[in-house]
């Protein structure tokens, strides 16, 4: 999940002023869009039927990126970590990371279909949707979300899709965010911990994701764990910046010793393999049940291994080339540039026989002119009316930088940016002259109980909702 989390560190030199730049020109979002409940200020309208509509845009709409020059920064951190370089706010996009790793929830319908399904077999082919859905809200997504300050929280509570969500920023060197998510019907528990280990390598930022995921369906005594793809931009330095997922996820159900392999294929020349997943579920005694392919950013399916195979040999005898959607003349003149975004946009070879598993949602239709947000992103940090009352004062949507941004105060956002900054190294003196601990609020350092290895634990307790011991943080 992320290169977007290791920039923003409280050591940089501060050699790069981003209050002394000036922003570009605000963008027109058609005014149609601009807020189709009719609310404004963060105020929350009510159906009819009683539930909650969350806005559908944000309040100002994004601002050009054209006029900044990230190599100015990044030429100084080739081969290097890249948590010591302050970015301009420009790059960023207004969510908190912990924001972002809510959106792992956008398609909780395939962890209630993973509950609903009385085969084992059927409960892995939605868990492995719902893992290649959770990256899928990072396309196009090419703007940084806020490092979050140490101490940060951001809590989701959605009635309609049946969860409610809390995360924590546990660790700031190295950044480390941790969640954990249960359904209103006690059906799922589903928590991790994200530390990205990011890499500039000159053309492209890419970052490994450290951390596991576990998901456990309560009603089946069944937990599942993984880890996410590696995740790389490309052209920071020049061209349309894209996004690549690759790398192999392997989801273990540890009760049934299931297992599903998806590997997330790297781009590969004129771009055929471009956003392309292709795996199989394997039980206990590694005899494939299923093979899954698609893509993470279009759709997921499913089909038995001999069919698979069958018409993989059709295809290489020639017998599928006529179908083929984009000819191989094609993708070299679109991909002249070698080093522009691949433009291929075939959509997946759909083999016949196979079951849908999973589609992404629609964007709303002016999400361009909003960092390339989905509908569930765009909601995430709305401030509802009496909202302020009831969270933790370390709550992202009351984190001033953010909400100057997605105002579109650029200026101010950039200013208060600072400040926080400032305001976490000094804390961070403090302790270390007063030889002060910092402790964690909702979170622990344990094991765990399904791997072995180390992670951050949910300590309970947050909505009981005493929030007298927080740090005061922005």
């Amino acid at each position: 999940y992320g290169f977007h989390t290791g920039f923003d560190s409280d050591n940089s030199s501060g050699d790069f002023s981003e209050a002394n730049h000036k922003v570009p020109e605000m963008l027109d979002l058609d005014p149609h869009q601009s807020n189709r409940t009719g609310k404004h200020n963060g105020e929350t309208e009510i159906q009819e039927n009683g539930i909650k509509r969350h806005r559908t845009s944000l309040p100002a709409p994004m601002f050009s990126r054209s006029d900044f020059s990230v190599w100015s920064i990044l030429k100084k951190c080739i081969g290097l970590e890249l948590s010591k370089i302050t970015m301009p706010i420009v790059f960023n996009e207004p969510l908190s990371f912990l924001q972002r790793i809510t959106e792992y929830m956008e398609h909780i319908y395939l962890i209630n279909k993973a509950c609903s399904h009385a085969d084992p077999l059927e409960r892995m082919q939605s868990v492995a949707a719902f893992a290649v859905s959770a990256v899928a809200s990072q396309w196009e997504r090419t703007g940084k979300p806020f490092n979050p300050l140490l101490g940060e929280t951001y809590e989701l509570t959605r009635e309609d899709l049946g969860f409610r969500f809390i995360s924590e920023q546990v660790s700031h060197h190295p950044p480390i965010s941790a969640f954990y998510s249960e359904g209103l019907n006690k059906d799922f528990i589903f928590h991790g911990s994200i530390y990205p280990k990011l890499k500039f390598w000159g053309k492209s930022i890419e970052a490994e994701p450290r951390g596991t995921i576990t998901l456990e369906l309560l009603k089946h005594n069944e937990a599942y764990t993984w880890t996410n793809p590696t995740c790389c931009v490309h052209n920071v330095i020049i061209g349309k910046l894209w996004l690549e997922q690759y790398g192999t996820v392997e989801i273990v159900n540890h009760s049934t010793g299931d297992k599903c392999v998806l590997n997330f294929k790297p781009c590969g020349l004129f771009g055929k393999e471009l956003h392309r997943v292709e795996g199989y579920i394997q039980d206990k005694h590694r005899k494939k049940l299923c093979v899954i392919y698609g893509k993470w950013t279009e759709c997921l399916w499913c089909t038995d291994p001999t069919t698979y195979e069958t018409y993989k040999k059709t295809e290489k005898r020639g017998g599928e080339q006529k179908k083929k959607l984009v000819s191989e003349e094609d993708i070299k003149s679109e991909n002249d540039e070698a080093d522009d975004m691949p433009e291929v946009q075939d959509t997946v070879q759909f083999i016949p026989g196979s079951k849908l598993l999973w589609r992404i949602n629609c964007r709303p239709p002016n999400s361009s002119q909003m960092y390339n947000f989905t509908s569930f992103a765009v909601s995430l940090n709305e401030l509802e009316k009496g909202m302020e009352a009831i969270l933790a004062p370390t709550d992202c949507r009351l984190r001033p930088d953010i909400r100057n941004m997605e105002n579109g105060n650029m200026d101010v956002a950039s200013k208060e940016k600072e400040r926080l900054e400032e305001k976490q190294r000094a804390a961070r003196k403090e302790r270390a002259k007063d030889e002060v601990e910092w402790h964690t609020r909702w979170f622990h350092q344990g094991t765990n109980p399904y791997t072995g290895t180390s992670d951050w634990l949910y300590s309970g307790g947050y909505f009981d909702r005493n929030f007298s011991d927080c740090p005061d943080i922005y």
